[in-house]
């Protein structure tokens, strides 16, 4: 029995997104009499973050503090309407409405306070800490809570704001009929390091590096964490993940996640990630968000990888110590490739 080691790499642009009628998503935001604010969306957080980052770009739109908005993902009934959250899409359609129904938001509010102050909206700011104030006199000021108690018990307004946000059509050429569907992509490159055993065919991982082009990291912890949780997504999908022998019969297939085989604590490996910021002119504050393609290379990668380790192509996933143990004896036994 010998474990060859292997190193396989792999690198991808993803595009973010579907141009589907302009893949349209809208929010809105409105405060209460507190000076607190709700953002309504019909886009759903599945784990990945979505209600903090809209959270983040809501309150940094408005110049308030982030304990200061509450996200409500409520239901395609009751909320505004969105795509969907799928495509890579959350971060970078969501948070341009959002931002857009914040900025109109703001403006009521900012309208509201100058009638208070009684100077120009022009000539007011935000200080981040739930304040509003004349600019060049902070002394001159009122909090936001006051602000929103004076619009609707006073004024008569609705500090509140809509936003939409829809990508522009993409020309197409008349006489070959390209066309530019996305408006911004995002990168990756990941390098897989694997042990494979000769005489039983398995895949041991040993350790990854990667480096991730996002636009900008809004939340950097939830980025990173959502880059390495997405790693082992596709670790598991290139090794583990199968309905077989089962399918198509699912009746006898695996009836929880102890008998579903797919990698745990004792398989996980050192992943070293870099988080490359190159801002998107379109994205909210230059984001553009990691979303599918956190699991995308890996596949490939470790693909590569046991080719360099034993010199086998696997083509069909997940890559079983079967199917390796097999192309192995196929070819004659393990053919170690260079390494560089």
């Amino acid at each position: 029995m010998t474990r060859h080691r292997g190193r396989g790499i792999a690198s991808i642009n993803y595009p973010i997104g579907m141009n589907l009628g302009g893949d349209p998503s809208q929010a809105l935001v409105h405060s209460n009499p507190s000076g607190k604010f709700t953002v309504a969306l019909s886009s759903i957080d599945l784990g990945q973050g979505m209600k903090s980052v809209t959270r983040q770009i809501c309150a940094e739109t408005l110049g308030v503090p982030v304990e200061d908005v509450y996200v409500d993902t409520a239901d395609s009934d009751t909320g505004p309407h969105c795509m969907g959250s799928f495509a890579s899409r959350g971060t970078h359609r969501v948070g341009n409405a959002v931002m857009a129904a914040a900025r109109e938001a703001r403006g009521v509010m900012m309208e509201a306070a100058a009638e208070e102050l009684e100077v120009n909206a022009a000539d007011l700011d935000t200080d981040g800490r739930g304040n509003i104030h004349v600019k060049g006199a902070p002394h001159r000021s009122i909090s936001t809570k006051d602000v929103a108690i004076a619009a609707q018990f006073k004024q008569g307004k609705t500090i509140s704001g809509r936003g939409i946000f829809l990508v522009p059509l993409s020309e197409v050429n008349p006489e070959t009929g390209e066309m530019s569907p996305a408006t911004c992509y995002a990168h990756a490159c990941l390098v897989a390091e694997v042990d494979v055993d000769d005489e039983t065919g398995e895949v041991a991982m040993v350790r990854m590096d990667s480096a991730y082009e996002l636009g900008r990291a809004l939340n950097p912890r939830l980025v990173e964490q959502q880059l390495v949780g997405g790693a082992w997504m596709g670790v598991s999908h290139a090794l583990y993940e199968t309905p077989e022998p089962y399918y198509p019969e699912p009746v006898h297939g695996p009836r929880d996640f102890v008998e579903y085989l797919m990698p745990g604590p004792g398989d996980i490996c050192p992943h070293d990630i870099a988080v490359l910021e190159r801002p998107a002119p379109d994205g909210p504050f230059g984001a553009k968000g990691p979303g599918e393609m956190c699991a995308n290379p890996v596949l490939p990668a470790v693909a590569n990888a046991i080719f360099n380790a034993v010199g086998v192509r696997i083509d069909d996933l997940p890559i079983t110590p079967e199917k390796v143990l097999r192309a192995i004896k196929a070819q004659g036994g393990a053919r170690p490739q260079a390494r560089r």
